[in-house]
């Protein structure tokens, strides 16, 4: 748990909090006022999974690429994989991000329309892993970027929400794209498009996947996961000269 969220009055609760107000700003903007709920059933479900599980992946973005830097101290003072550091964001926006998914299951159960519940809802576990291979791949490769370029902290921030309008969190790309079939093939490609499809179809819709969603999701997270840590593996003698 990060020591800001700590310092707050409310503490813990806005590790729910957060999230949450986050979907009702976003329901009224996209939903409400450009009215891209049409043609998408569920619309506060698709929104509310769209949301939880991009953070999850996007604190991870941030938090890896400043890993290095953040733990300079550390580095200079002792031995240790500097791996470490990049996997313990990961690792703590994991276990922030295990109790959110809990209160997601249930709005999404209490909150009308009712989807109805399928063995499906077992197949979260392996698109959380999936996610979580991907994501430590991720901050192993932007912690070393990260490192060589300051500034890329605050950029990241920027490409972050390219990023989130670009994966589904807010409208059906498959509708929105209908006309721009090239665009659409790009986008399908999309890791955490694969990984949204993939949890609203098990938790929200009770209906199986493509085989492809499920090829995308394990060749990114795999993939990402060797090159991530290969290319920072590459630099290790390096963090300690900051």
């Amino acid at each position: 748990m990060s020591s800001s969220t700590r310092r707050n009055l409310l503490g813990y609760a806005w590790l729910f909090l957060n999230p949450l107000l986050s979907v009702l700003a976003y329901w009224f903007i996209f939903g409400y006022i450009l009215q891209t709920s049409r043609g998408v059933p569920n619309f506060l479900g698709f929104l509310v999974i769209g949301v939880f599980f991009f953070g999850f992946t996007g604190k991870c973005m941030t938090g890896g690429t400043g890993s290095i830097r953040a733990g300079a101290s550390m580095i200079k003072g002792f031995q240790f994989p500097r791996a470490a550091l990049p996997i313990s964001t990961v690792v703590r926006n994991f276990l922030d991000f295990m109790p959110t998914l809990l209160v997601m299951v249930v709005i999404l159960a209490v909150i009308p329309p009712f989807e109805v519940i399928t063995w499906r809802v077992i197949l979260i576990i392996p698109v959380v892993i999936l996610q979580t291979v991907f994501n430590v791949g991720l901050a192993c490769f932007l912690a070393r970027l990260g490192h060589k370029i300051p500034d890329l902290a605050n950029f990241m921030s920027i490409l972050s929400r390219f990023w989130l309008y670009g994966s589904g969190v807010f409208f059906s790309i498959e509708d929105r794209l209908v006309d721009h079939p090239m665009l659409l093939d790009a986008m399908r490609f999309n890791p955490v498009h694969a990984y949204l499809t993939l949890a609203r179809n098990s938790l929200l819709y009770g209906v199986d996947s493509e085989p492809f969603l499920w090829a995308v999701g394990t060749v990114w997270a795999f993939g990402m996961l060797i090159v991530g840590f290969l290319f920072f593996w590459r630099g290790e003698e390096s963090y300690g000269r900051l």
